[in-house]
């Protein structure tokens, strides 16, 4: 063991310690928060405009802070921009992560000097956290790679803009920095398919002991790292390769493509973050779920996801949690984030500690007949059945088919790109839809009731979704397919990549 990995393997313990002790007292650490950002934020603009002096404690928190999406934010965010201050935050941000919606364009997510330690502090426990319980730090004496967008900044007065990898790289310390892949100047580099090829060349002769990434492009990296070197597997290359770190999306989905692509499994670390706050990892290996960051400036709230779009729906916080329930994030941070729904859907799993699931997205549903059909229902159909039929899915989007051409009732169609097609898709279809049925009653009443027939799968050429996503421009990055949604605009694309 290296000098640099003895010490950093210290710190890591204490710091998994106090992890473990702050989530044994988690309720308590979240209303220490709440109360800590009102009592911040009162002299804020926001914090006059909605009387924050008149918050004593949750129900009043709740009366006097709406729900907000962006554009409830974005005269705020204009106001920022022309100079003044103490408007969300006290002070000014220091960084915007800019992003883009489909409905706000272009979004800029405040980061403040309070907010920075939550983003680049939860990475780093996380890594931390693993090698605690694991005892497995070896891969501090080799190279890392990290997979993200271009670092490049631009200035918007004093404010520094960036999408959020890219503001990460910079925050990167020293003692790490010798270790980073791939340089500055390839990750400066905006056209994928030309970084990628950079990226090959750099890591190709390196000892490469962790990756981290969102996993469709990780696997575009192994896949063009094979092509390149002639090898099998990836562990042929880097036979030191023992760790790899994502988030983003659903692993479950690129598993058996990956570690096809890799000659095996290798140990892994699920993260949740984004640019509004880094939400919650994986603690423990082996264990489905990710420890809610429950002392990190966020204080964190939850609608159940099918009263979100009610004028009223039911709003907790941690204390009134239910387990498998389905519930919309909202979140309150030290960067002047307030009631601030992201968009994602969770489940709890355990209340001891609080360890959570991602499923889905609020605008990625299924529900043209009242079924409300989520990322995770459709995960788990697609994937239990899959691994029963040995069957490797590269991607898939689902969408509704109302007014089907053919004539006939409507149905979901399921647009899939397969590493190994079934030999007999139709059947493979109907056990998808069996299982969908075990995962949403609703969709099982509108089967049984015969207003929907069974699901319909269109096979995608080889490359289709790469294809794409790099026929409107997004093709790297942190950019990703959705798994589902209610409209066509999608699909209907991807019908160019339909091999039947």
């Amino acid at each position: 063991m290296s000098f640099k990995a003895f010490l950093v393997r210290q710190a890591a313990k204490v710091a998994t310690r106090t992890m473990q002790k702050q989530a044994d007292k988690a309720l308590e650490y979240q209303e220490k928060i709440m109360y800590k950002l009102v009592k911040e934020g009162r002299n804020t603009v926001y914090g006059h405009d909605h009387h924050f002096e008149k918050i004593k404690d949750y129900q009043s928190f709740k009366a006097q802070v709406p729900i907000v999406d962006y554009e409830d934010l974005r005269g705020y965010i204009e106001r920022i921009n022309a100079g003044e201050m103490n408007i969300l935050w006290k002070g000014r941000p220091k960084y915007y992560a800019k992003t883009s919606g489909t409905t706000s364009g272009t979004k800029y997510i405040p980061l403040t000097k309070e907010s920075i330690p939550n983003h680049f502090g939860t990475a780093r426990n996380a890594i931390f956290n693993y090698m605690a319980t694991t005892g497995k730090s070896d891969f501090l004496n080799g190279k890392m790679i990290f997979l993200s967008g271009s670092p490049e900044l631009d200035k918007m007065d004093d404010i520094w803009v960036g999408r959020l990898s890219g503001i990460s790289n910079h925050l990167i310390p020293g003692w790490l920095k010798s270790n980073q892949l791939p340089s500055y100047e390839t990750n400066c580099i905006e056209d994928w398919e030309q970084k990628l090829d950079k990226i090959v060349a750099e890591t190709l002769k390196a000892d490469m002991r962790l990756i981290s990434g969102i996993p469709p492009w990780v696997q575009m990296y192994y896949e063009r790292l094979l092509q390149v070197t002639g090898k099998k597997t990836v562990l042929e290359v880097f036979p030191n390769l023992s760790m790899f770190v994502y988030g983003g999306v659903n692993f479950e989905p690129y598993r058996a493509q990956l570690e096809s692509l890799v000659g095996g499994r290798i140990p892994s670390v699920e993260t949740y973050p984004a640019s509004e706050g880094f939400i919650a990892f994986q603690d423990k290996q082996g264990e489905k779920g990710m420890l809610l960051n429950i002392n990190s400036g966020i204080f964190f709230e939850f609608i159940p996801a099918d009263e979100i779009f009610n004028e009223h729906p039911t709003r907790i916080w941690l204390k009134d949690v239910e387990i498998g329930v389905n519930y919309v994030l909202v979140l309150n941070t030290n960067a002047g984030l307030w009631g601030y729904n992201i968009g994602d859907t969770v489940q709890f799993i355990s209340k001891t500690p609080y360890r959570i699931v991602v499923s889905g997205r609020v605008k990625h549903f299924i529900s043209a007949f009242g079924e409300h059909v989520i990322s995770k229902e459709v995960e788990e159909a697609m994937l239990s059945v899959a691994a029963t039929e040995g069957i490797r899915i590269v991607e898939f989007t689902v969408a509704p088919q109302v007014a089907p051409e053919e004539g006939g009732k409507a149905y979901h169609e399921w647009f899939v790109e397969f590493d190994n097609e079934p030999a007999n898709l139709l059947a493979f279809a109907q056990k998808v839809d069996i299982e969908m049925q075990e995962q949403n009653i609703y969709y099982k009443d509108l089967i049984e009731g015969a207003i929907l027939q069974t699901l319909k799968i269109r096979p995608l050429k080889k490359g289709g979704f790469r294809d794409y996503m790099k026929s409107i421009g997004k093709l790297g990055g942190q950019n990703k397919v959705p798994r589902l949604a209610n409209d066509r605009k999608i699909v209907d694309e991807l019908g160019r990549f339909v091999k039947y």
